[in-house]
């Protein structure tokens, strides 16, 4: 079993490590050390039997260890990365993917990235890096999710699209066959995109439509 700490230990950090918990179940693969987060009042404490073993600064202390890095916010989880990089450059990611996910072999999937309970991804699908797919998604064939992208909970995805860097997509939302969502684009919850989605933008509704466009 090989070393991982969960970086990130809020809600979704120990959602991460009850998947890891059920993937050791069935298949022994993480040795959960804890978890690292930068907030300072929970330092050298224990949650949900799991030690609190530093911040960014510390990933070195550990450089036999892989990590993910359980924060939704797409740009967040970008910058921690770039952090955690120029702290250690030789960093590993691992992946984690929920032993209920049902996948088929034609799935390529990036390092760090985590894959919730009970999420369906069908064939000739390119995941990348650093990708968070929640609880109760779904990935229909030849999509393309690229590095960053968050999909949270009960997201369906269709076929032949392609969801741009870091792009964020809302709790229940919808996106039909064949279209595209910018980088850094979020899209609301509940929303149905049923037109392509420029970049930088965030867009919500039943059409899909943007209300605002940022610069970052």
């Amino acid at each position: 079993m090989k070393d991982l700490i969960i970086f990130g230990a809020s809600g979704f950090g120990r959602e991460v490590a009850w998947a890891v918990e059920r993937l050791n179940k069935v298949t022994p693969t993480w040795n959960l050390l804890g978890f690292m987060d930068d907030a300072d009042d929970i330092q050298g404490t224990e949650i949900n039997g799991y030690k609190v073993l530093g911040k960014t600064a510390d990933v070195s202390n550990y450089p036999d260890a892989y990590y993910v890095v359980a924060v939704g916010a797409s740009r967040t989880r970008e910058k921690i990365v770039s952090n955690m990089k120029t702290v250690n450059p030789s960093i590993k990611f691992g992946t984690v993917i929920d032993p209920s996910v049902e996948m088929s072999d034609l799935v390529t999937i990036g390092e760090g990235t985590i894959i919730c309970a009970h999420t369906i991804i069908t064939v000739n699908i390119e995941i990348g890096s650093h990708v968070i797919i929640n609880l109760d998604c779904t990935v229909g064939h030849d999509a393309v999710l690229q590095d960053f992208v968050t999909l949270y909970p009960s997201v369906n995805v269709s076929g032949i699209t392609n969801i741009g860097h870091a792009v964020e997509l809302g709790t229940g939302m919808q996106i039909i066959q064949g279209k595209t969502v910018g980088d850094y684009s979020i899209v609301g919850a509940g929303a149905v995109v049923v037109k392509d989605i420029p970049a930088k933008c965030t867009a919500v509704g039943s059409p899909a439509k943007p209300i605002k466009f940022f610069e970052e």
